[in-house]
């Protein structure tokens, strides 16, 4: 549990500084930040659970990483969040936009890390 407390706190960090920052960068009604965070974390996941899978990497990489940084990195409550303001805001197209480029490209960017990871 160390190694999962370790990971998160680094993730929790990154998902933060790394929003800002994105936020900060772009414009327009779609939350990029969170958008970009979770697409990338999908990705970096499914790159670790298949080399975790094929006993690649260890079982303390896999907690430090996958469920602790990846887990604290992306976020799903905010993703929720933000769905319900811009629902709020009458932005009915772009939460729309938002929800299934998120699902849709989420688990596109699974499969591509853990294709990408099956390599090895």
């Amino acid at each position: 549990m160390l190694f999962v407390g370790i990971g998160g706190i680094f993730g929790a960090i990154s998902r933060f500084v790394l929003g800002k920052w994105i936020t900060s960068k772009t414009k327009g009604k779609l939350p990029y930040g969170t958008w970009i965070i979770n697409l990338s974390g999908s990705l970096v996941l499914g790159f670790l659970a298949v080399l975790h899978l094929r006993h690649l990497i260890s079982d303390w990489l896999w907690f430090f990483f996958g469920t602790g940084f990846i887990g604290a990195y992306t976020t799903f409550s905010t993703f929720g969040y933000e769905t319900i303001q811009l629902l709020h805001k009458k932005e009915t197209k772009t939460a729309l936009i938002y929800v299934t480029s998120s699902v849709l490209l989420g688990v596109l960017f699974a499969w591509i890390g853990g294709w990408v990871g099956s390599t090895f």
